[in-house]
């Protein structure tokens, strides 16, 4: 998961949702293993509410989603351009999503989504702000929302992959890397080397 960029213009401060905290750090994958008793949030960092205020829209279906744009916030932030018929059958297949919109310009400017079986675990992927709305909250306010909607359906293990760089944004959110040692593995198809 990436949420990374450098802000290339500043935003007005109306706009501004929350003081500005340093930028993180760290993350390579990381996972949250809720128990029955972990509470569901249900204070947002920031409200649907002074979203609003402030120029954005809250989604949570991919109806007047312009993958387009969401190309472009992709690219922005360092993954590679997508074909836009592979992100539609992405989506279609996806459990959850959450995408801010940015009433202004019609365009989404936050977007994160969840895969899984809907029952006890789930992945979310593609954790991404514009870089000219990062450091706002945007990320923040997504997560929490996404998160909220997979506790509140009883999924107990929810992990995501992300760059190192970027542990500290979601360790607040309550994920932790190699939870009780377990370590996560990924299949390679990058040629092996041979051994001498």
């Amino acid at each position: 998961m990436l949420v990374r960029g450098i802000i290339s213009t500043p935003l007005p401060t109306s706009l501004r949702l929350t003081t500005p905290t340093p930028r993180p750090k760290n993350v390579v994958v990381s996972a949250q293993t809720p128990t029955s008793t972990t509470p569901i949030p249900t204070n947002y960092s920031i409200s649907d509410q002074a979203l609003e205020s402030r120029g954005f829209v809250l989604r949570r279906t991919i109806d007047d989603l312009n993958l387009d744009h969401l190309n472009t916030v992709f690219v922005a932030v360092g993954f590679p351009k997508r074909d836009p018929q592979k992100i539609r059958l992405a989506l279609e297949n996806t459990d959850s999503l959450l995408w801010v919109e940015y009433k202004k310009t019609q365009r989404p400017v936050a977007f994160a989504r969840a895969t899984g079986d809907g029952v006890f675990n789930a992945i979310i992927w593609d954790v991404v702000v514009d870089p000219s709305f990062q450091g706002i909250g945007l990320g923040k306010a997504v997560m929490e929302r996404l998160l909220e909607d997979l506790l509140s359906r009883g999924i107990c293990n929810i992990a995501l992959y992300s760059e190192p760089r970027v542990l500290g944004f979601y360790r607040p959110l309550g994920f932790v890397s190699d939870p009780d040692g377990i370590r996560g593995m990924v299949y390679s198809t990058k040629p092996k080397m041979k051994k001498k």
